[in-house]
This record gives C-alpha cells, sequence and structure tokens, in this order.
C-alpha cells in the first residue's frame, strides 16, 4: 500500500468522523483505525461545507419560485437543524442553562450535563433562533444566489474556529464530550482557518470576509472569555 493511498485513507476517515460528530448525513463505514475527535477537527470546516450546501440550494430554489424571504430562510433554517439533529441548538440550551442558573462550576457543569430544558436554554433557544430566522429573512434584499452565497460561507467558516478553541482551551471535565476533542495541533486548527477564511473570501468578497470574519472572531472571544470565567 503506498503511503500516497494511506495518508489518503486516513483524511478520509477523518472527514467521516467530522460527519459523524457534527451531521446526520450518511458517512459510511470507516475501514482500519478509527481517529480521533481531535484528529478530525480540520475538517469541521468540511462538515460545514455540505450542511450549508444544502440549505443554501433549498434557500436558492425557494426564492427562484418566488417564496418570500421569510419562508424561504425558514425552510433553509429547518433543513440546517434537521442535518445536524439539532446539535448546535443542544448545547445552546445547555450552555444558557449552566451559565445562567449555576451556583458554581461543579453546578453548573451538573446542569449542562442535565438532558432537560430550563428557562434560560428556552430563551436562549428563541432568541438566537428568531434572529437567525430574521438574518435569513433579510438576506430578501440581495440575489437569490448571493443569499446561497452567504449561507454557505457563514456554514463554513463558523465551523472553522472550534478547532482554535479546542487548541486553546482545556476541556471543562475530564470525561466529557470537549475532554476527547481536545488536543488539535496547531497544524489542524490552521488547516480549519484556512478552509474558512478561504470560502468567505471567496464567496463574498474580500471585504465582506473581512467584517464577516472579524464577527465570527468577536463571538468566539466573548464565548471563550464567559467559558473561562463560568467553568
Amino acid at each position: 500500500m503506498s503511503v500516497a493511498f494511506q495518508i489518503l485513507r486516513a483524511r478520509t476517515a477523518e472527514l467521516q468522523v467530522a460527519l459523524m460528530l457534527l451531521t446526520r448525513l450518511p458517512a459510511g463505514r470507516i475501514t482500519g483505525p478509527v481517529p480521533s475527535m481531535s484528529a478530525a477537527c480540520w475538517a469541521f470546516p468540511v462538515a460545514g461545507a455540505l450542511v450549508g450546501g444544502i440549505g443554501a440550494a433549498i434557500l436558492w430554489v425557494t426564492l427562484q419560485l418566488g417564496l418570500p424571504p421569510s419562508i424561504a430562510g425558514g425552510l433553509a433554517l429547518a433543513a440546517g437543524v434537521l442535518l445536524t439533529g439539532g446539535l448546535h441548538e443542544d448545547g445552546l440550551a445547555d450552555v444558557a442553562d449552566g451559565f445562567g442558573g449555576g451556583r458554581d462550576r461543579e453546578h453548573k457543569l451538573a446542569i449542562m450535563r442535565d438532558s432537560r430544558i430550563g428557562s434560560y436554554g428556552a430563551l436562549a433557544l428563541l432568541l438566537v433562533v428568531g434572529l437567525r430566522w430574521q438574518a435569513m429573512a433579510a438576506l430578501g434584499d440581495v440575489t437569490a444566489l448571493q443569499a446561497a452565497f452567504a449561507l454557505l460561507a457563514i456554514s463554513i467558516a463558523s465551523r472553522a474556529a472550534l478547532p482554535v478553541a479546542l487548541l486553546t482551551m482545556a476541556a471543562a471535565r475530564p470525561d466529557g464530550l470537549g475532554r476527547s476533542a481536545a488536543g488539535p495541533s496547531a497544524i489542524q486548527a490552521a488547516i480549519a482557518v484556512t478552509l474558512g477564511a478561504g470560502a468567505l473570501v471567496v464567496l463574498l468578497g474580500a471585504m465582506a470576509a473581512l467584517v464577516v470574519g472579524m464577527a465570527i472572531g468577536a463571538a468566539v472571544l466573548l464565548v471563550a472569555a464567559s467559558a473561562l470565567r463560568q467553568i
């Protein structure tokens, strides 16, 4: 077996792990050793491209068919939730409940592990999903193709920030999912960031890419600072 084939099989397996973790899309069976989640983190933006590509296609088609932007955006948003199994929304609710209702670090972590949703989590979901829906509806001010490109770019770039957080921040607990994904190399994080930045530039243009990239960076820093203070 050639070295090139071994490398290709390893990267393919890492992409499969990323799809299994971040999406409900069929990823096939992994032949050979199963990569760790940290080794697969470079492929998170690729998983975002698949999810975002399907959502962008739905957004473009529905806008082309003449549906109101609010309906088209809602359908694209619903597709993204279905394709990810509500993974990000579930995480958002857990964080909101834990950070908002926990009296200390241990209590916050216990709340975040609880599958039940509280008032903080429900409010966070209502506000964030509502804002995302309104943001998609606002894309009706541009062409259908530009709206689809914007959704695809955000889907890729937003997932490119996660490996950086995994690289620079310690896991909150020794036995959680974050611990399993912790410890990616700087090269893996750099590949993810390069994929995300490249998608922004290609799909949105240099100036818009700079603005969106800065907004994503600010959001990541805000969440990271809150996590460091809370847990």
